[in-house]
């Protein structure tokens, strides 16, 4: 179980980190998908609600995203530019 949760950890730290973008708009949209993504899968692999994973993530990482600033985190045009 620890291994799992390790791994989960690391995921979600990772998702912080590939949030890209120049504009707050950009970072809170792809912040808002990485972490619905992530959401869903803790929530299906803790055995909880993937739905409630993926509303809970996507909500954090829009936040998340939203709140930094290109200076904090940049890596680059995001692919739908």
């Amino acid at each position: 179980m620890q291994k799992l949760q390790n791994t989960v950890a690391m995921i979600a730290v990772l998702s912080f980190l590939t949030a890209c973008g120049n504009t707050t708009g950009d970072r809170a949209l792809s912040g808002g998908g990485i972490g619905a993504g992530t959401g869903s899968l803790v929530g299906a692999v803790t055995g909880g609600s993937p739905v409630t994973g993926a509303l809970i993530g996507g909500a954090v990482g829009a936040a998340g995203g939203a709140l930094t600033n290109s200076r904090d985190v940049n890596l680059g045009k995001p692919i739908w530019r």
